[in-house]
């Protein structure tokens, strides 16, 4: 009994050591909303301390998505313009070296991944990055960092639309639109390895990956017409283009009782225009007439669909993970110190796949 009592409390104050030598550390920051230029890489951010389910992850690697150039340059302003400079960076691929009083699931030096919630304020472009111990997972052993980090917050985003909202099933039919994209490609592999059939528009390039992915059917929307080209009725369709061209042609492609899901909710643009005290009960307003105008016109469920923190869904994209039946692509890194450049590659389409930043 001694004994083990003596192991907490060798174990507790290793944890309140490590914490008390890492207080600050390097992180990217947004000082103002604005271009890449913006930008800043700050030496003695403060690292706070550990909920009880928090943990303290030394990151090695973390991707760049499209939502962290829209925050940057101002989108969900409502929400982050109070806390000005805030980190950016939602995926991280690291290590544990310190954990909250009642995290039982992960252990120091364990090799995690996983992502932060888009609202998150202290993101985790930053040497350690602080998380919930739902959050992040062990990281398969099969995958390097710089891969394992480009995966979970996309990943997520689609399991939510896909396994939370729509809750597909095997034999099911399932249109993406946008498969290229990250979103979208994750979204094909977890619908093939639920079981369903998968279709999806994408660029020219892209057809042989969506393809080698399991899609059956897949569409250069540049060259043909999707509309007249993808044949048969959906039980289920994630628009990750998300314009009303996309959005109509979607729904027309719905069976009766199935879920149209996009992206592209007006709950941050219209809180970021009005404030949140107006603009979101606007969205929630005009999410209910979109919902009740589509339930009566077509028989369909329409949804915004947004990333969400889920344990069983991360659990299950590790698990495809570590069995190589889901991956990200990573097209280029830069280290941390040229995040800047990361940004302008991304935001003028240099670099047409997913990008990631390595830390030294």
């Amino acid at each position: 009994m001694r004994f083990l009592q003596f192991s907490r409390n060798l174990a507790i104050s290793s944890r309140l050591r490590f914490r008390n030598l890492v207080t600050s550390c390097r992180a990217v920051v947004v000082p103002r909303f604005g271009g890449p230029d913006v930008l800043e890489i700050r030496d003695h951010v403060e690292v706070p301390n550990l909920k009880p389910h928090e943990v303290l992850v030394k990151a090695h690697a973390v991707s760049v998505n499209p939502l962290d150039l829209r925050m940057r340059t101002g989108y969900g302003r409502s929400v982050f313009e109070p806390f000005l400079p805030f980190i950016l960076g939602r995926d991280i691929s690291g290590e544990v070296v310190a954990v909250g009083d009642l995290v039982r699931s992960l252990h120091v030096g364990q090799e995690v991944f996983g992502a932060l919630h888009p609202t998150a304020r202290r993101g985790t472009c930053t040497d350690y990055a602080v998380l919930s111990d739902e959050q992040v997972t062990w990281k398969p052993a099969s995958t390097s960092h710089v891969d394992a980090c480009a995966i979970p917050f996309a990943a997520l985003t689609a399991w939510r639309a896909l396994k939370s909202t729509a809750r597909i099933t095997p034999g099911q039919r399932v249109l993406v639109i946008g498969g290229g994209g990250a979103v979208g490609f994750s979204a094909i592999q977890l619908s093939v390895a639920a079981g369903c059939h998968v279709s999806t528009t994408c660029e020219r390039e892209s057809i042989d990956r969506v393809q080698a992915a399991g899609a059956e059917q897949a569409v250069d929307y540049a060259t043909e017409d999707f509309e007249l080209a993808i044949k048969g009725q959906f039980d289920a369709v994630l628009d990750t283009v998300s314009l009303p061209d996309t959005e109509r042609i979607g729904i027309n492609l719905l069976k009766r009782g199935g879920h149209y899901m996009t992206l592209q909710g007006e709950a941050a643009s219209l809180s970021d225009r009005y404030g949140l005290a107006v603009g979101f009960p606007m969205a929630a307003g005009l999410l209910l007439k979109k919902q009740i105008q589509y339930r009566l016109s077509h028989g369909i469920a329409y949804w915004w669909t947004y990333m969400r923190s889920d344990p069983e869904g991360l659990s299950e994209i590790r698990r495809l993970t570590g069995d190589g039946k889901l991956t990200i692509p990573v097209m280029k890194t830069y280290p941390i110190t040229q995040v800047r450049e990361a940004h302008e590659a991304k935001e003028k389409k240099l670099v047409p796949g997913k990008v990631v930043l390595e830390f030294d």
